[in-house]
């Protein structure tokens, strides 16, 4: 049982990522009927977001203490960061270890102009193009993307710690009543699901109860008779193209403390991630949301030692079985709405 429960754990954990991830492609898909293959990019470019913050919160001012000395024999160099020299060394170390939290903040205006300038710039001119024309230029945009960030920033991971109060990690065996140290998770992973519900119930809620999402829905529904209403419906669609790109964006900052950003990590998410919108239904956002956390789970139990000493190499393969007996058994997905993509 202790195994079970770890195992429902950890696919929390990665249904969160595909969830987000997966919910920011279907809102684009929903609302422009754009298949956007940089979607990825924009969760690699929410880690990088984390990077970048980490990088100016750590500029430092260099001093010479002629007091100490270092292994040569030379005047110490003593470098202080500026954030310590602006608001107390207590201060100044608290923001620093908080940097990736603070990241959101952040993220969140760099990824809607990011966003912005996507859908103003380049995917406005496919809206009437077929979808393969759609997935070649936007694959195109999200390697140009990948480049980028491996030019500024390396090829290699860059570790970005998470705040120092939650690198450890919860004994739910002693909570639960099992023997101690039975299921061990680690605090930031739990944190980050939570941040995902928090994330997922919003964008729900403003479609939902909102103005400007019930003008969205109807618009997903009825673009033309929505404009006959003198609705800039366009514009709204700009709106909802920018808040997908930082609904990826933030999953990508909150996941950089589990896997350190890397310039590939966007395409290591993207194919899942359109495998989970297929599973779910094109243009179902719920099903979207289902679909994550039931192949995240899936997945999680796949990777199992004992799974994988019978079936060797199951947890590579998992989710695109499960993608194959769900399409073929009910071709719309789980929850996918009536000619979508079927023309």
């Amino acid at each position: 049982m202790d195994q079970i429960l770890l195992q429902i754990l950890n696919g929390l954990d990665k249904g969160s990522a595909y969830a987000l991830i997966a919910l920011g492609l279907t809102l684009i898909f929903g609302t422009l009927g754009v298949v956007n293959f940089a979607h990825g990019a924009l969760f690699m470019i929410g880690a990088f977001c984390a990077v970048t913050l980490q990088r100016i919160l750590n500029i430092s001012t260099v001093t010479i203490d002629p007091t100490k000395t270092d292994f040569l024999g030379n005047p110490a160099t003593i470098k202080t960061p500026v954030v310590e020299t602006w608001f107390g060394p207590e201060m100044g170390a608290s923001i620093i270890d908080w940097s990736v939290p603070l990241a959101i903040l952040f993220a969140i205006p760099i990824m809607a102009a990011v966003g912005f300038i996507m859908e103003r710039g380049l995917i406005k001119h496919f809206y009437k193009r077929p979808h393969a024309d759609q997935i070649l230029v936007t694959f195109g945009l999200a390697i140009v993307l990948q480049e980028v960030i491996k030019a500024f920033y390396g090829a290699n991971p860059i570790p970005t710690p998470a705040p120092e109060a939650f690198r450890g990690s919860f004994d739910f065996g002693t909570y639960l009543g099992y023997e101690a140290n039975a299921i061990i998770y680690p605090y930031w992973r739990m944190v980050y699901f939570a941040f995902s519900a928090v994330i997922i119930a919003a964008v729900f809620a403003f479609l939902q109860f909102t103005t400007f999402g019930m003008v969205v829905r109807a618009g997903m529904a009825d673009r033309e008779t929505v404009g006959l209403l003198g609705i800039n419906i366009d514009k709204r669609f700009t709106i909802m193209f920018a808040i997908a790109a930082c609904v990826a964006g933030l999953a990508g900052v909150m996941y950089a403390p589990i896997n350190s950003p890397n310039y590939h990590m966007g395409m290591d998410f993207l194919v899942l991630s359109f495998v989970v919108v297929v599973v779910g239904g094109m243009g179902s956002l719920p099903g979207a949301v289902l679909a994550g956390f039931m192949l995240g789970i899936l997945e999680a139990f796949a990777s199992m030692n004992q799974v994988k000493a019978i079936f060797p190499g199951i947890d590579q393969i998992i989710i695109y079985l499960v993608a194959i007996i769900i399409i073929l058994t009910r071709p719309r997905g789980l929850m996918g709405r009536r000619g979508v993509m079927e023309e």
